[in-house]
């Protein structure tokens, strides 16, 4: 029986597929529909997909959240690796590090939109503040610039944290007996983190970056407090698109978008999730 002990799961992954089959049937109906504010739906099978597609509002919003995402990696990812290997193994400088680093994690994402809306208010913020001192200007209610800047660093001070967690995981399940070797061979210490810790990390870090790169795709809370995808459509980013169709009742178009926000989504984590998985394959063959 102990190797049947998964069947407990069924009634818990057929509520969760349930939850999710449902609601996606019902977006892919809206999809092929067109349905506005107080009209009967009218079946228009692609049509939402083509008005989509040919909308400029689409693309720019698709590209500012592409450049979004990747910076997010770009930085999040090296940060948290330097933050983990940086943290104590032992002793009471471990307890706080990981505490300090569970603190962000552990804001809900409409609080933390609030508390850096505080922070860079141009009246009273911290931000604006310490810009001041230096005489520069800052104001992320109307340069394009600083916006979309603030989501950025609001993202990587919120999340990093998630992937030094990862990592000092993945550094503690390390065995001390590479790095001996590595030590008795003579290697360097950016030799062994290439070709010992690096390696090693390698699972995990495919963890972080699907995660990292799948939940860039959903923030939505944050821009909206802080900036309300402003100054202009600055930050703008997908969900809020998607949501701005939907609260204007264009469901038929929202669905539509939602739909290739769904395919942009998978289509990426499966080619990131192959490219880290076949890097160093023609190394070790």
């Amino acid at each position: 029986m102990k190797n049947r002990a998964w069947l407990f799961l069924i009634p818990a992954l057929v509520l969760m597929s349930i939850s999710a089959f449902i609601p996606l049937m019902t977006v892919i109906n809206y999809s092929l529909h067109y349905i506005f504010s107080g009209s009967a739906p009218t079946f228009v099978g692609f049509e939402n997909y083509v008005e989509v597609l040919n909308d400029h509002a689409f693309w720019g919003a698709f590209l500012r959240q592409m450049g979004f995402s990747l910076m997010v990696l770009l930085v999040e990812i090296p940060l948290g690796i330097l933050i983990a290997m940086a943290i104590p193994r032992k002793g009471i400088g471990l307890a706080v590090s990981l505490v300090l680093l569970g603190i962000p994690l552990l804001i809900p994402y409409n609080v933390v939109g609030i508390i850096w809306r505080l922070f860079t208010q141009a009246s009273i913020g911290v931000v604006p503040s310490l810009f001041g001192l230096f005489g520069a200007s800052y104001n992320v209610a109307l340069d394009p610039v600083d916006a979309p800047v603030t989501i950025f660093v609001l993202d990587v001070w919120h999340w990093t944290p998630l992937v030094a967690l990862l990592a000092f995981a993945g550094l503690q399940a390390i065995p001390d007996a590479y790095y001996q070797a590595a030590e008795i061979d003579g290697a360097s210490g950016w030799s062994t983190f290439r070709y010992v810790t690096l390696p090693k990390l390698k699972p995990v870090l495919i963890l972080a970056v699907l995660l990292r790169f799948m939940d860039s795709f959903k923030i939505y809370a944050e821009p909206l407090l802080l900036t309300g995808g402003g100054p202009g459509s600055s930050t703008t980013f997908f969900s809020l698109h998607v949501a701005r169709k939907a609260q204007s009742y264009e469901l038929g178009y929202a669905g539509a978008v939602s739909i290739i926000y769904l395919f942009i989504v998978i289509l990426f984590s499966f080619l990131f999730f192959q490219a880290m998985t076949n890097t160093g394959k023609g190394e070790q063959s």
